[in-house]
């Protein structure tokens, strides 16, 4: 019999492979929309604008994940889950094969669809699985180790897509997944036990009328938004021009503050994991949903902070002398002077503030995310559908994720920047509030710490 821990290390192995995978291809959209160059194109007397193929780059990959939820929840509640990740991860090396291959802009939303499909599969049941081989009292433990092992992969995959592309072309990024792929694919083959659980009818109906999946959803829909605005216009915040209500940094900075959200989120998601085992997850999920609510706020007032502590305007990295000799990607703004090179780039006294609110958003949000996951797989697992539990979780996040970015650029438009920032901030805030009321309300002013 395979030890759990070697069970464990494949199923965080394929969380890696999934990031790496799902990543790449957000960091590359902008080189595809480059080389592809959508037009407006007319089908059936109907013309399709050129912006609206370029949403369908993103909204293809997200449409098809929200069909493919309750299919792939059902398959793992009724089958093995084993088989259910060998065959969606199966189906991803073949659609990252398929990436070098495009062509047109239609060959690229539907291998978009199929790479939705893959990742929804690969999230749904390696999260199932620990959530299933994890005892009760150690969920959120290894469920943050899991989340840990995506954020890893999320950072290496972000900074190396780019230096690949710059260097390769698209070919070799794609060769360099589907390895990934192979090996995440050959270490749940061989370390995975099969899974004898098997769920008879459709789990989603009752697990539906969950009270506490009831209580949770309350927050997570509203929540959906809030992350999703507030993820989504830090970089839009730091990169656009100043005359659209941004930073105008570089690619470099940029980059810099998105990966110190996921930095801080995969250093601490599988500690607090632990913590929230130990202190209550209710909590945990409301006291992270509370804090990321409350740091958004300040997201605006970064210049200020930064003008205020009388901050430097110029961001100077020096890299080790052993580096000298090494070539560094076109898109790195450097200099090299004698014994090192210097990355520098025109920033503002409020880089350094966004980078540390964008840290602490990372940790305020791994204090809710394994609480929350492993209160799913509690439920799920008592209720007898683990997977199907948190395909409800997927669907309940999916109206924030699909919606905010509308409003988020509306608000963007016809507001302010600020206002995006304002909004997400209280949407967070609400969804606390009203989990508090219905925890307390329904189940007990003790909720809170024993759940």
């Amino acid at each position: 019999m395979t030890e759990k821990r070697e069970q464990f290390w494949a199923l965080y192995l394929t969380r890696f492979a999934e990031g790496f995978g799902f990543i790449t291809l957000i960091t590359l959209l902008p080189y595809y929309i480059n080389t592809l160059d959508p037009s407006d194109t007319t089908i059936l007397g109907l013309t399709i604008s050129a912006g609206l193929i370029i949403g369908l780059y993103t909204t293809g990959f997200t449409l098809a994940q929200t069909v493919a939820v309750v299919p792939l929840a059902w398959a793992g509640d009724r089958f093995d889950k084993r088989t259910v990740l060998l065959g969606v991860l199966g189906i991803g090396v073949g659609v990252y094969a398929l990436f070098p291959l495009v062509d047109s802009s239609a060959s690229f939303i539907a291998i978009r669809a199929l790479q939705g499909v893959a990742v929804t599969g690969a999230g749904l049941m390696t999260l199932s699985l620990v959530g299933q081989i994890a005892d009760v009292g150690t969920r959120a433990n290894y469920i943050g180790k899991a989340n840990a092992a995506s954020f890893g992969a999320s950072i290496l995959g972000s900074i190396s897509a780019g230096t690949l592309y710059d260097a390769f072309g698209f070919g070799p990024i794609f060769l360099v997944i589907v390895c990934i792929m192979v090996i995440a694919w050959a270490g749940t083959f061989w370390y995975l036990e099969p899974d004898g659980t098997r769920i008879e009818g459709f789990p989603f109906t009752g697990l539906a009328l969950n009270r506490r999946i009831l209580t949770l959803s309350s927050f997570r829909f509203q929540y959906a938004f809030s992350v999703t605005l507030v993820r989504t216009w830090i970089p839009i915040f730091a990169g656009v021009s100043a005359a659209e209500g941004g930073l105008a940094y570089g690619g470099f900075a940029v980059a810099l503050t998105v990966v110190a959200e996921k930095f801080t989120n995969m250093c601490c998601q599988p500690f607090t994991g632990r913590l929230s085992d130990g202190y209550g997850r209710a909590l945990f999920v409301f006291s992270g949903g509370a804090a990321y609510g409350v740091i958004a706020l300040f997201v605006p007032l970064s210049p200020a902070i930064g003008t205020t502590l009388g901050l430097p305007s110029e961001l100077v990295v020096s890299l080790p002398a052993l580096m000298v000799g090494v070539a560094l990607p076109a898109w790195l703004p450097y200099e090299s002077i004698p014994g090192q090179f210097v990355l520098i780039g025109e920033v503002s006294p409020a880089f350094f503030p966004l980078i540390a609110l964008s840290g602490l958003l990372g940790i305020a949000d791994s204090f809710r995310e394994p609480a929350s996951m492993a209160l799913f797989a509690d439920e799920g697992t008592e209720e007898g559908g683990v997977a199907s539990s948190f395909g409800i979780r997927e669907l309940v996040w999916r109206p924030g994720s699909v919606i905010a970015p509308l409003l988020g650029g509306w608000l963007m438009v016809e507001v302010s920047m600020a206002s995006v920032f304002y909004v997400g901030g209280a949407f967070a805030l609400t969804g606390v509030l009203t989990f508090l009321i219905i925890l307390v309300s329904f189940h007990g002013r003790r909720a809170l710490t024993e759940w």
